[in-house]
């Protein structure tokens, strides 16, 4: 059979892209050569991208687009009335037997900002920054399991060992930051039912992975040395490791081998690094104010502080929006948690 099909190498792949990953590492790269003052050719000047690094909030369990993003009026009509056959007849729905009837949201809707985006009373602080928020509602999927749709979303396939999204942006673009990883995550609540699927990096090198940051104790684990061992001691156990993974590298050339050398020397960085990131001693007070309390709020700041520090791709998985028992209760509270970090 003819070979048809063309492998490419990462930087040919980034060299051939004219959209996408391609263009904006092209732009990311060109926009340091003329931080550093390298001359860069007039006709790219205009390819800077304006994104830099993505903070990304994925609400495990869902919260209800019905009573947050849209309103649906029709539906309050039809509030607790059997539900037109047309609409679940033939399709395939989790948990949901017979003839099911409608609900509509309690909650009260309004417009706001000069864009005029429709948000839940809920959300009162998201919609003071409603004309910096773009609303996609033309996404569905036919993934009805909490698992296999996070990997959906995550991978762009529904079974584990593909690389997550954190992992591609940060293999496509790298990382402006040489102390800290260029994948950050931070878990709170359950753990997504896809478990650390969703911020592995499948099959690319494992450097690219996302790394936990932790909201109690230490914030990474084994990140500071043992008792009696001190900064001079660690480096120089890290120089001897080093020496002998660079041999076993030279001698079968795994790549992995290389990532290992890195991951060490990245952690030896931040020793340093992660607890300036985490002490938030030095924000004032105006500013501590405007995210709130809550562990989730100091969240929110340590990633706009490690953004600011370079991190390319910062993560947050918020448990527990599962609400289906207790939506009338549970929404309400779970909101008043995130709606003022985030809008900060």
């Amino acid at each position: 059979m003819e070979e048809t099909a063309t492998l490419l190498h990462r930087r040919q792949f980034l060299s051939k892209s004219s959209v996408g990953l391609g263009s904006l590492a092209l732009g990311s790269m060109l926009c340091r050569d003329a931080a550093a003052g390298t001359a860069v050719p007039r006709v790219f000047q205009t390819l800077a991208p304006r994104a830099k690094s993505v903070i990304f909030f994925h609400m495990t369990g869902a919260p209800s687009h019905l009573d947050l993003f849209d309103d649906k009026p029709v539906l309050r009509k039809y509030d607790r009335k059997l539900a037109p056959k047309e609409l679940f007849e033939g399709k395939r729905f989790s948990f949901l037997r017979g003839h099911p009837k409608l609900l509509g949201s309690p909650f009260r809707f309004s417009k706001h900002g000069r864009s005029g985006v429709e948000l839940s009373e809920l959300l009162p602080c998201l919609g003071t920054v409603a004309d910096d928020l773009c609303m996609v509602k033309s996404m569905h999927t036919t993934e009805f399991n909490h698992g296999p749709a996070q990997l959906y979303m995550h991978t762009g396939l529904n079974r584990q060992g593909h690389p997550s999204l954190g992992a591609w942006a940060t293999y496509g673009l790298g990382s402006e930051s040489d102390n800290l990883p260029g994948y950050v995550v931070f878990l709170g609540g359950n753990t997504p039912g896809a478990g650390s699927s969703l911020w592995k990096a499948g099959y690319l090198p494992s450097v690219h992975q996302g790394v936990q940051l932790r909201g109690e104790g230490d914030p990474v684990l084994y990140l500071n040395p043992p008792d009696g061992v001190d900064r001079s001691d660690r480096r120089r156990t890290l120089d001897r490791i080093a020496a002998l993974n660079r041999q076993n590298f030279q001698a079968i050339g795994d790549p992995e081998i290389q990532t290992r050398i890195e991951q060490y020397e990245m952690a030896f960085r931040m020793q340093t690094s992660v607890p300036d990131l985490v002490d938030l001693s030095k924000e004032s007070e105006q500013t501590l104010a405007m995210y709130g309390t809550g562990e989730f709020a100091q969240q929110c700041l340590k990633a706009r502080r490690l953004v600011e520090r370079g991190v390319r791709f910062v993560e947050f998985y918020k448990g527990d929006w599962d609400t289906h028992g207790s939506q009338n209760k549970r929404l309400p509270e779970l909101c008043g948690e995130v709606d003022q970090p985030i809008a900060a």
